[in-house]
C-alpha cells in the first residue's frame, strides 16, 4: 500500500494502524435521501486507506496523496469555519466528535484513494476512515449510527453540502454480496442477500476523466428546488408546513403531488417528478433483487439515470455520453451516473463474461467523442464489499 510506504518516508517509522472505508455505488435511490427517500446501494472493494500513528501532543497532521497541501491543526483548536480545502471534511468531523467525546490524542496520517475522485463518495469515505483512526488513537468506540450521523453533520454544517445519509450509510452498513435497502426517514434498513439464482455480476466504474467538487456544483440548488416543491405542495393542499428546512418531499402524499403538480414552477415540478418516480423505482428494485431478477433491477437503474438527466437535470456532457453508450452496450444490466452527476463517473452492473467487450467498446466510443480525455478517462472493474461495520 502506497500510503504506508509514504508514511515511512515522511515519518521514518511504520504506522501503528491502517484505517479503511470503502467507496459506494447507488444504482437506485439517487437524489432522494436529502428528502427522506428510500435508497439501495453497495459498498465496493475500493476505497480510502489511511496509514496513521497517534500524536500525544494533540496535533492533527494529515497528508493526502491526491492533494498537495498538508493539513495541520491542534485537536483543541480546530478552525470553527471551513478553510476551503480538501481537509475541511476532517476538520468538521473533528469538531463534531469532540463535542461528544473528550479528545486528547492527535494523529498523523497519510491518505490514499484507490480510485479517481468524483461520484463514489470519496468525501464520505475519507471522513469515515479518518473518524475511525481518530477514535482508535483516543480509545473511543462509535456505534454505526454515530459514524453516519457525525459524517453527515460534517458535510452539512461545516463543509456546506446539503447531502443526505445515503453515502455514509452504504459505507457503514453494507455487506459483501448483499444489497443495502435503506429508508432514510427512520434509518431502518435491510441487507438483501444475492439470490442463489441471480445472474453473476460485477461493478463497472467508468471515470469521465473530469473530477468534480460537490460543494462547488449545483447540487445544493437541486436540493433546494426539491424542498421548495414540497413546501409549495403542502401549502396548496392546506397541509401544515412549518419551517422550510424541516420540510421534506417524503411528507407529501403522492395524491397531493398528482393533484397540484401543474401549479409548480417548471423546475420544481421536474425535481418532484424525479423524487416520486425514484421512490417507486427503489421499492420495485429491492423486490427485483430479492427475487434474483437482475435484468429488472438493471433496467430500473437505467431509468433512474434517464430521470436524473431530464428531471433532476444533472450530468455533464461527458457523463451523458457515457450513460448513452452504456445503454447500448451488450453485457450491461443497467447503470447511471454515480453520485451527484456533476462530472465524476458512471457505474454499471455488468455480466462478467462480457467484461473485456464492455471495456473495449465503451472506451472506444467515449474517446471518439472526447479524444482529449485519453489518459484521463479510466475503467475499473470492482466487486461488492463490506462496509466498516462488517469489517473484521
Amino acid at each position: 500500500m502506497y500510503c504506508e510506504d509514504k508514511f515511512v518516508e515522511i515519518y521514518k517509522q511504520s504506522p501503528t494502524g491502517i484505517a479503511f472505508c470503502p467507496y459506494r455505488i447507488c444504482p437506485l435511490g439517487a437524489h432522494s435521501d436529502h428528502n427522506l427517500g428510500k435508497v439501495t446501494g453497495l459498498a465496493i472493494n475500493k476505497g480510502i486507506h489511511i496509514a496513521y500513528k497517534p500524536k500525544q501532543n494533540g496535533v492533527i497532521e494529515m497528508t493526502s496523496l491526491q492533494f498537495e497541501k498538508r493539513a495541520q491543526w491542534h485537536i483543541a483548536g480546530t478552525p470553527s469555519v471551513k478553510q476551503n480545502d480538501w481537509a475541511d471534511y476532517l476538520r468538521g468531523v473533528t469538531i463534531i466528535l469532540s463535542k461528544k467525546y473528550p479528545l486528547t490524542v492527535g494523529i498523523c496520517g497519510v491518505i490514499e484513494g484507490s480510485l479517481p475522485i468524483g461520484g463514489l463518495s470519496s468525501s464520505a469515505a475519507v471522513t469515515i476512515a479518518y473518524l475511525s483512526a481518530l477514535c482508535a488513537v483516543n480509545k473511543i468506540s462509535l456505534s454505526p449510527q454515530e459514524y453516519i450521523s457525525m459524517a453527515v453533520k460534517s458535510e452539512n454544517k461545516y463543509v456546506g453540502v446539503s447531502c443526505g445519509k445515503l453515502d455514509q450509510s452504504c459505507e457503514v452498513y453494507s455487506k459483501k454480496d448483499h444489497l443495502l435497502y435503506l429508508d432514510t426517514k427512520d434509518d431502518s434498513y435491510e441487507l438483501i442477500p444475492t439470490h442463489p439464482n441471480m445472474k453473476p455480476y460485477k461493478i463497472g466504474i467508468f471515470f469521465s476523466g473530469i473530477e468534480r467538487n460537490l460543494a462547488g456544483s449545483k447540487f445544493n440548488m437541486r436540493v433546494d428546488e426539491c424542498r421548495s416543491a414540497a413546501y409549495a405542495l403542502k401549502a396548496y393542499a392546506g397541509m401544515e408546513y412549518g419551517k422550510y428546512e424541516e420540510t421534506f418531499m417524503r411528507d407529501v402524499p403522492r395524491e397531493v403531488y398528482e393533484q397540484y403538480k401543474d401549479r409548480l414552477p417548471k423546475n420544481w415540478a421536474k425535481r418532484a417528478e424525479h423524487w416520486f418516480t425514484e421512490y417507486d423505482r427503489v421499492i420495485r428494485g429491492a423486490e427485483a433483487w430479492r427475487k434474483g431478477d437482475l435484468d429488472t433491477y438493471g433496467k430500473l437503474s437505467f431509468e433512474s439515470g434517464k430521470s436524473s438527466i431530464y428531471n433532476w437535470e444533472t450530468g455533464s456532457p461527458e457523463l451523458k455520453a457515457l450513460y448513452e453508450i452504456m445503454t447500448t452496450t451488450d453485457g450491461i444490466y443497467g447503470g447511471r451516473f454515480s453520485g451527484a452527476g456533476f462530472k465524476g463517473c458512471c457505474m454499471a452492473l455488468i455480466d462478467p463474461s462480457y467484461e473485456e467487450h464492455i471495456i473495449e467498446h465503451i472506451t472506444t466510443e467515449y474517446l471518439k467523442i472526447f479524444p482529449e480525455l485519453k489518459g484521463k478517462y479510466s475503467v475499473h472493474i470492482c466487486e461488492s464489499a463490506d462496509g466498516i461495520n462488517q469489517q473484521k
